[in-house]
């Protein structure tokens, strides 16, 4: 049974990394990293079935995850620190030039964890896909997960790799929506509408889940269920609801922290809301 409340302190923490890194160059994309810090928490410290001390690009016998919205790579450096693939230091290096923790993932640098550069958005699902239909074909069991953007599937890469999946009865991908309803230019619906999303990814032939992506019971119950559907002929993805900037108050509601830094005043505001559980680096 997963521990809800260790869980709950390494999020905290994550946040607390993901403001920092961000205030400390300026620059990067804290809305939708403090959003969905709490799902990666739970997929690298619960969920995933996978060796940080012995990475490979292959991933034989690993479950993979692909983060399609690259922007937020603050989030994702943290936890692949936290959970073990590098040094915790090392996000002191977060966007400065030629570090390995660029704005968005990159693989010329050799990131443990990292399998893809990504943040040109719409391609992740695609490489999903393809890596899940690798395992499938080489009898591999492990499970393929990915995290998209909402504002992402305004992409129309994402309904040919939907497209894709269903008809090649990829089952063994559990793909996840940060369904937040805001994007860099303002609310989804305004900028360009997703209409019913449950019902748009059902036509496409997969089974459609829903959770509240900032509640950890919630989160860790949703996947255990979609892992239940594995194998069953259909590729599964969760729509998962979630605030961004969740756990800052002055972040939250609002799309303006999309891609915008902290000043001095609002990181002590920002930390003074998230605590220190593991020791920032």
């Amino acid at each position: 049974m997963a521990d809800i409340q260790k869980l709950n302190t390494i999020a905290s923490q994550v946040r607390r990394d993901i403001v920092r890194m961000v205030h400390a160059q300026n620059s990067g994309h804290p809305g939708g990293s403090l959003g969905c810090a709490d799902f990666l928490t739970a997929l690298y410290f619960e969920i995933l079935d996978h060796n940080q001390k012995k990475f490979e690009m292959d991933g034989t016998n690993q479950d993979l995850f692909f983060l399609s919205n690259g922007h937020l790579s603050a989030l994702w450096y943290s936890v692949l620190a936290r959970s073990g693939y590098f040094g915790i230091d090392e996000l002191k290096t977060f966007r400065v030039l030629n570090s390995r923790l660029q704005g968005h993932p990159t693989t010329k640098e050799g990131i443990p964890g990292v399998r893809i550069a990504s943040g040109s958005l719409g391609q992740g699902l695609s490489v999903a896909c393809g890596a899940a239909l690798s395992k499938k074909l080489n009898k591999d069991p492990k499970i393929v997960y990915s995290l998209h953007g909402d504002g992402e599937l305004q992409e129309g890469q994402i309904w040919e790799a939907a497209m894709f999946a269903a008809h090649h009865k990829i089952d063994n991908i559990i793909a996840t929506v940060d369904y937040n309803g805001k994007q860099i230019d303002g609310p989804v619906d305004e900028v360009m509408s997703l209409g019913n999303l449950a019902a748009k990814w059902e036509s496409f032939g997969w089974h459609v889940l829903e959770m509240n992506g900032n509640n950890m019971d919630d989160i860790i119950t949703t996947i255990t269920h979609a892992k239940s559907l594995i194998g069953k002929q259909k590729p599964i993805v969760i729509l998962m609801k979630t605030e961004m900037g969740m756990g800052v108050d002055f972040m939250m509601g609002t799309h303006k922290w999309h891609g915008s830094a902290p000043n001095n005043e609002q990181l002590q505001k920002a930390l003074g809301q998230l605590q220190e559980t593991l020791g920032d680096y």
